[in-house]
């Protein structure tokens, strides 16, 4: 399946695909279109046998700036249906990306705000440039917040941080945010891109089901008691080991020589 995009650019180049939102002319705001193309990216995604990693990327000096407020403004009445069908649209690409065995890579170059903020929070590692900045912006424009955030942020930084950063739009240093645990790591701005790619060397060379499984983990552990969460466990851990990664990788460890995972 190959599909034309207008706000993003995709492509899955050796089972690694690139998701760049590429509006820098408006900030890489999110406005429906982009919402409904990455939730089309995210079904490639899906489709896709063999994938290994995404990465998610940005054109420009902004990683996203937010939702388009000029299209909210400029729909008037309708401004609900608009935001409904928007939100809806990313929602379903941001559940799906989430839901991959294959591990997200968030890489952000610029500021992220708002719909970027959400989307870097949710990816499962986060990179950032040394000079980019995160801000959740929403209430600033009277609005509350979406794109999964009020789910992925108390998960990740713990309730108090989520309340404030939501509360008052603090804005955060790319430092900040990863003492916070907002993002993973802050790097030079000039080894973001070096950074990442040896991240995706690495989840392209790995176990993809068994990063499934940590994935699938730990998206539901807030989710159950601790005995259920300990079957999940038992079974996860047991499907892992009959697959031909997991045989490989036991074998490899015995015979004392680096695994080839090939995917499954």
């Amino acid at each position: 399946m190959t599909q034309s995009y207008t706000t993003i650019k995709f492509a899955i180049i050796e089972d690694v695909a690139t998701i760049s939102l590429s509006r820098p002319d408006a900030a890489n705001a999110m406005n429906p279109v982009m919402a409904r193309e990455l939730n089309l990216a995210a079904i490639e995604c899906e489709e896709h046998q063999g994938l290994r990693a995404v990465l998610i990327n940005a054109e420009g000096k902004l990683f996203c700036a937010g939702g388009d407020i000029s299209e909210f403004a400029a729909a008037g009445k309708q401004v609900g249906a608009l935001i409904r069908e928007m939100a809806g649209d990313l929602h379903l690409a941001i559940s799906r990306l989430t839901r991959l065995k294959a591990p997200v890579i968030a890489a952000i170059q610029g500021t992220a705000a708002g719909a970027g903020f959400s989307l870097a929070i949710a990816a499962d590692i986060s990179i950032a440039a040394d000079t980019a900045k995160f801000t959740m912006a929403y209430t600033n424009g009277g609005l509350s917040p979406d794109g999964s955030s009020t789910y992925f942020l108390p998960r990740r930084i713990g309730d108090r941080r989520a309340r404030e950063l939501m509360l008052t739009n603090r804005i955060l240093t790319a430092q900040e945010a990863a003492d916070w645990g907002v993002i993973n790591q802050a790097v030079p701005a000039e080894t973001l891109d070096q950074t990442v790619q040896q991240l995706l060397k690495t989840f392209k060379q790995g176990p993809t089901l068994a990063y499934g499984a940590v994935k699938a983990l730990l998206n539901d552990s807030f989710n159950h008691g601790l005995e259920t969460q300990m079957e999940l466990e038992t079974r996860a851990i047991a499907d892992c080991s009959m697959t031909r990664d997991g045989q490989e990788g036991l074998h490899a460890f015995l015979e004392k020589r680096p695994a080839n995972f090939i995917g499954h």
